[in-house]
């Protein structure tokens, strides 16, 4: 069918193709890691660090899932499946994309709720209620992306012909339509990224009064450098999905109001590919802010039958209350930071 067929030119596809290999190997690799750190040191994690795991299981379902008909459809310059493919594809697509936002909005309250808390009341978050909360990001995200198979809403190929989504152009066409992106748009999009900034703004405000008032009683030797890298973390991972987010919501907004036909097609490839990009991030800020983390990947031993020998983890230098930083939208410090601030007793960043 012509709505399948790519409107890219070949030496695009196969870029394009070549460029999601390269993400998905990334990503696959990078959450395996991340889950396998996790199961060897599950002893270590602290409840709010199973949303982090979370996180990574939908990066990680979203490669495996979505990423090789992507890539052979790019590849083979025409969509591949037809219609039952394409459904299939957005709803995975949908599914694994509101369950990360709502697991990174997830976490961004349960920081801002520990951060805020006092201290004797900040151990008191249990698995019980994560396995709660995951199981609802779930539900919730099961049923917007079933919505659509139901009637309200659509599912369609992208403009550029090799990859599926929801259907922005249905904004203009039917009241359905209208009803279901507005819906969509305000519930899983514009409410969850104003949460997560506001948030994390609100975290990074007491983390500067904190470490203002650390700096004053010259307590620790580094607190001008600690105090830049965790607010380096917090930007980064604030703001890394939603950044990455931002062209594609940008050009599908566009797509809701104005026809696509006047969008080139590699226009609308350039924001997808982006996009998609989001799900190699994670590991990688893991990988840059947690020494642990570094150690415990390191020490993983290879699948294929060879190993990466590195020293061995220095438990003395670093106590490993809790082995993962909560990733892409979440300032995780649950290796637990106890400072005495004259009057003021202890200050504990989780």
């Amino acid at each position: 069918m012509e709505q399948y067929v790519s409107k890219l030119h070949p030496l695009v596809d196969y870029a394009a193709g070549i460029f999601l290999l390269i993400i998905a190997i990334l990503t696959i690799g990078g959450n395996l890691a991340v889950l396998i750190t996790a199961v060897k040191c599950s002893s270590h994690l602290k409840p709010p660090d199973l949303l982090s795991i979370n996180l990574a299981v939908t990066d990680l379902g979203m490669a495996i899932s979505m990423y090789p008909l992507a890539i052979a459809s790019a590849w083979n310059h025409a969509w591949l499946g037809g219609d039952t493919s394409c459904l299939y594809y957005a709803l995975m697509g949908f599914l694994f994309g509101v369950s990360s936002m709502m697991t990174l909005t997830a976490m961004a309250v349960i920081r801002y709720l520990v951060t805020s808390s006092p201290i004797c009341n900040r151990n008191r978050i249990k698995k019980n209620a994560m396995y709660i909360v995951i199981t609802c990001i779930w539900l919730y995200s099961l049923l917007w992306a079933v919505l659509p198979l139901l009637g309200w809403g659509h599912y369609g190929p992208e403009p550029f012909g090799i990859s599926c989504t929801i259907a922005w152009n249905e904004f203009q066409n039917t009241s359905n339509g209208f009803s279901f992106i507005v819906s969509m748009f305000a519930l899983c999009t514009v409410t969850p990224a104003i949460t997560i900034i506001t948030c994390y703004a609100k975290i990074a405000w007491k983390l500067h009064k904190a470490y203002q008032e650390i700096k004053n009683y010259d307590k620790i030797p580094n607190a001008a450098k600690l105090e830049k890298k965790i607010t380096l973390m917090a930007v980064l991972v604030s703001f890394g999905f939603l950044f990455s987010w931002t062209p594609y919501a940008a050009v599908s907004f566009w797509s809701m109001f104005y026809t696509s036909e006047y969008i080139p097609p590699v226009v609308t490839l350039l924001p997808c590919l982006f996009a998609k990009s989001s799900t190699a991030f994670n590991p990688i800020i893991y990988y840059m802010f947690s020494k642990t983390f570094r150690q415990k990947v390191k020490q993983l031993k290879c699948c294929c039958g060879w190993r990466i020998h590195f020293m061995q983890e220095n438990s003395a230098e670093n106590p490993a209350v809790s082995v993962i930083w909560t990733g892409r939208d979440n300032v995780q410090m649950s290796s637990v930071l106890k400072i005495n601030t004259g009057n003021s007793g202890s200050l504990v960043t989780q």
